[in-house]
Formats: structure tokens, C-alpha cells, sequence
């Protein structure tokens, strides 16, 4: 068994395929550096990242494959599904040795499958753009708590500079601690160095607004107003409205 330890980055991910390559030795299991190697080890490498290499294997697949294709290569990396980098290392092997494209060769289990993990954190991202709720802090900078199955936030966040780009506002990712400000101009990535007491999905009342348990109110009386009882069909409501979100939601609350 031939094991690669990188840093579990993508770059790293890339760096890897430019090494098997430059050795003409396939990794048959690619872990994380320090990780403990497997007991039928026959080979190793440890992978160093360098961009200059990275670049070169990510130019050669924009070279053979579709954006979409490209783009689906990212959404299966932020799945941080188990073994989604071996995955990964086995599409872009066959993407590079094959004359055709791949892409749409479904009969290859690897394949299918690339398009089944992209395909659910495609649909991560539209429930991110679809149930983020904002609330207003004591320092006007509106922010939402979000927690995604997926490491999905990166793929959302234009959205919310394109629609709100006349406001401050944090969207952050409870579950793995960071989250994007934006200032008006710029959008960076940030991390907090106490987000315990945003596990509630809601800010503390001390570091509301003023008016925002007021809009908060309104909000749920519109909701209510809205609903008629009559047609409430829960099973549905949970299909289309993932109960996991519900704590993010002013309406729910």
C-alpha cells in the first residue's frame, strides 16, 4: 500500500497529484500529516505544497474540463465528506489520463459519485442563502449564525455581498468557527475568540440593537398572521424547512 501524507488543504491535494505523477507512484490512501500510517504501509511520501506545482495541475484540468466540471471539483473538496480527497485524487487521475472527458461517463462509479456529493452541498448553499436570518448588533453591524452540514459558506457568501452590499454584516459558521465581514468595500475572513454563546443561534439581548427585539416581534406577528392553521401540513413544512435550522430562524423561536 502506497500512503501520501499532505496537509489537507487543497493546494496540497493538487501538489499531490503533481508529485505521483513526477514519480510515477500512485497513492492507494492520502492522510493527514502526523496521522498514524497504516500497518501494510509499503510506500510513503510526504507531500510539501507549493503553489508553483498546484497551479500547473489546476491549469492542465481547466485545459480538459468544463467550468461546471471545475466548480464541482471545489463543492466535492468543501463537503468534507470521509474519504472525498481520495475521491477527488481518483477523478483528476482519470480526468488527466483520459483523450475524452470524463464528466459525464456516469458508468464510472467515481463519477456518480462526484456528482452525488456535489449535488448536496450545491443544495447546502441554497439552504444557507435561503435561511440566513440577520440580527441587528448594538454596534449596527447586522449578523447571522449559520451551521451548515457542509462547508458550504464559502460558495454562498457573493450572494450576500451582491444583496446586501449596503449594510455591515458577519455570517458566521458555528461549526467550524469562522465566519466573512463585510465593511461596505471589502469581505474578509474572520474568526472569533469566544463563539460559545452563539451556539443558541441567537445574540445575547445585552449585544442587540435597540430596535432589533422590536423588528424581531414584528417579524413573528407578520409570521403568524400569515399562517393559516387550516392547511398547516408539518411533514411538508420539514421537507421544504429542515427542523436543524429552526433555531436560526426569528420566526421559529
Amino acid at each position: 500500500m502506497t500512503v501520501f501524507f499532505y496537509d489537507k488543504t487543497f493546494e496540497g491535494l493538487l501538489t499531490a497529484v503533481f508529485d505521483a505523477y513526477s514519480r510515477k507512484a500512485f497513492p492507494d490512501l492520502l492522510l493527514a500529516e502526523g496521522s498514524i500510517a497504516p500497518m501494510f504501509m509499503d510506500d510513503s511520501h510526504t507531500v510539501v505544497t507549493q503553489d508553483d506545482k498546484s497551479a500547473r495541475v489546476w491549469a492542465a484540468l481547466e485545459n480538459k474540463m468544463t467550468k461546471g466540471a471545475c466548480n464541482m471539483l471545489t463543492y466535492v473538496w468543501l463537503s468534507e465528506e470521509e474519504g472525498s480527497d481520495t475521491l477527488l485524487f481518483r477523478y483528476i487521475r482519470k480526468t488527466i489520463d483520459s483523450k475524452i472527458p470524463i464528466e459525464t461517463n456516469f458508468g464510472d462509479d467515481d463519477v456518480l459519485q462526484m456528482h452525488k456529493i456535489a449535488r448536496k452541498v450545491s443544495h447546502e448553499v441554497l439552504y444557507i442563502k435561503q435561511f440566513v436570518r440577520f440580527q441587528k448588533a448594538a454596534d449596527d453591524i447586522f449578523f447571522a449564525p449559520v451551521s451548515p452540514l457542509h462547508n458550504a459558506l464559502p460558495l454562498a457568501v457573493e450572494h450576500f455581498r451582491d444583496r446586501f452590499s449596503d449594510q455591515k454584516w458577519v455570517i458566521y459558521d458555528i461549526r467550524r468557527k469562522y465566519g466573512y465581514y463585510y465593511d461596505l468595500h471589502t469581505m474578509v475572513e474572520m474568526t472569533l475568540d469566544n463563539d460559545d454563546h452563539l451556539l443558541s443561534g441567537k445574540l445575547d439581548e445585552k449585544l442587540m440593537a435597540d430596535d432589533e427585539k422590536l423588528f424581531q416581534e414584528l417579524w413573528k406577528g407578520y409570521f403568524k398572521s400569515m399562517t393559516i392553521k387550516e392547511r398547516i401540513n408539518l411533514k411538508l413544512h420539514r421537507q421544504h424547512l429542515p427542523k436543524r435550522f429552526w433555531k436560526y430562524l426569528t420566526e421559529k423561536q
